[in-house]
């Protein structure tokens, strides 16, 4: 009913089809009795009204206009009926409403889901009296997808795997073994159905012969194949690298869904890491509903293997490229880093960090947990990040010190404490794409699709150089650029 009276209103018949209709019926009546009219009219002018009479008069005519005014009103108010304002229904309020979902609200999943189920076709290893030891290299996230491709290695030979020992030559120092990182038993028992797996070597082949061997990187299912001809002359095989052994694309359906088993249900940490990193997620949801997870990777290692050095001092750079000599197994040694940085192969750096997220939208309230090693040059460059957004946080700053005394001079179990949290964020943010950003991201997407921003490093330089030129203002039309780089990614 509403609509057509819009609709009517809109052809501007409604209101003057009424005044016609009152104006025909006055008219009319007009010229049917103009003859009285005119008998009246002399009549009334000829003779003398009394004050009663004239009373009268002036008391019909203005209750005529009255009611001329009230009928035309009601069609005014009927037309044009007045604004509801709310606060659900105002613009202003549903654009802050809707800024506010596309920040923190996962993407779609386009009707995808985990499927890691092994197929009809598949048969658990039994390995029996054949044996696989590894030497887990790397930090926490290579040892983990390389663990993760050890097992489709094993169950492929159709060997037992021995529970790899973890890397403790490698830049952070960290003697924990396996036990000290993942829930062992869990392992074992979660893959039992694919692969056996055991703590150690019997003790009778603990000093056989064993055929040492780096098997290629990314290597095809029939390379292992060919490989199992080594079974022939020895019983154990070592393995003396663990990442990067299986080709990511073209293997069989049922070897990819056994890697996906086991790094996302069979690698859990060990109790104590995962019992602090709920906390932590705990604690954070405490301070502010959502959170973003910062993977801040501006290590001094990272800056000196990458070769870059934008916006450090001579001294700084200098020391960056002394390390990077000294380092045997880094092979480049001689890096450009103006050409590193617009090839977008750099970190972007703290106040990088804080210019993107401002331009994505997120206001200086938002609570940023800082998923890092020790940041190179400290406090100072932290404080570029914190002018943006002060409300940061650290595992430091929401654990006590008993809490993370057990953890101290262990910088892979500091590391898992790092991935819970990230793990669980609302948001998560890498500002350099290494192995904990992909691990980390393939895990949410593991989860459920939960919200990942990968910032386009390449496209992000070209605009801060715009910036810092002057050529850029920082207003609207910058958010907009980033945003729009970003719309997919």
């Amino acid at each position: 009913m509403l609509a057509n009276l819009y609709q009517e209103d809109t052809s501007g018949n409604t209101e003057s089809d009424a005044g016609d209709l009152l104006v025909g019926m006055v008219n009319h009546r007009g010229s049917s009795h103009n003859h009285m009219r005119t008998a009246s009219t002399a009549k009334f002018i000829s003779r003398k009204q009394s004050p009663r009479n004239i009373a009268l008069y002036i008391f019909l005519l203005f209750a005529f206009s009255i009611f001329i005014f009230v009928f035309n009103a009601g069609n005014i108010v009927e037309d044009h009926p007045a604004p509801v304002i709310s606060i659900q229904s105002h613009p202003q309020t549903k654009f802050l409403q809707t800024a506010d979902d596309e920040l923190w609200d996962a993407p779609s999943r386009h009707g995808l889901r985990p499927c890691i189920k092994p197929t009809s076709r598949y048969k658990a290893a039994h390995g029996s009296d054949r044996y696989l030891t590894v030497k887990s290299n790397g930090g926490l996230n290579q040892m983990r997808t390389g663990i993760s491709d050890m097992v489709a290695v094993a169950y492929i030979m159709n060997a037992t795997l021995v529970i790899p020992q973890l890397d403790r030559r490698s830049f952070w120092q960290d003697s924990s073994i396996f036990s000290d990182i993942f829930d062992e038993l869990h392992f074992i028992t979660t893959l039992q159905g694919d692969v056996r797996i055991v703590r150690e070597l019997p003790k009778e082949l603990e000093l056989v012969p064993r055929a040492r061997k780096h098997f290629t990187s990314w290597s095809s299912m029939g390379y292992y194949k060919e490989m199992m001809q080594l079974w022939n002359d020895h019983q154990v095989i070592h393995v003396a690298k663990s990442d990067s052994r299986l080709a990511n694309n073209d293997l069989p359906l049922d070897i990819q869904r056994l890697r996906c088993r086991a790094l996302y249900h069979a690698l859990h940490f060990s109790p104590p890491i995962e019992s602090l990193g709920k906390k932590l997620v705990d604690r954070l949801r405490m301070r502010s509903g959502k959170y973003i997870a910062l993977h801040l990777r501006y290590e001094k290692d990272m800056l000196a293997f990458t070769g870059c050095t934008s916006g450090l001092t001579d001294a700084e750079s200098e020391e960056l490229r002394i390390m990077r000599e000294n380092t045997k197994h880094w092979k480049v040694k001689d890096i450009n880093s103006t050409e590193q940085r617009i090839g977008g192969f750099c970190p972007l750096t703290p106040k990088e960090v804080g210019i993107f997220l401002q331009a994505i939208g997120y206001p200086p309230s938002t609570l940023i947990y800082v998923a890092s090693g020790e940041i190179y040059g400290g406090d100072a460059r932290l404080s570029e990040l914190m002018s943006f957004f002060p409300n940061l946080v650290f595992k430091e700053k929401l654990a006590t010190k008993e809490e993370l005394n057990a953890f101290a001079k262990h910088a892979s179990q500091s590391a898992a404490l790092d991935y819970i949290v990230s793990l669980e964020s609302d948001v998560f943010v890498p500002s350099y794409s290494g192995n904990m950003a992909r691990a980390v991201e393939g895990h949410r997407r593991f989860l459920g699709h939960r919200k990942t921003i990968t910032p386009d490093r390449k496209g992000l330089v070209r605009l801060f150089d715009e910036l810092e030129s002057g050529q850029l203002r920082k207003t609207s039309s910058f958010s907009d650029l980033v945003q729009q780089m970003h719309k997919n990614r």
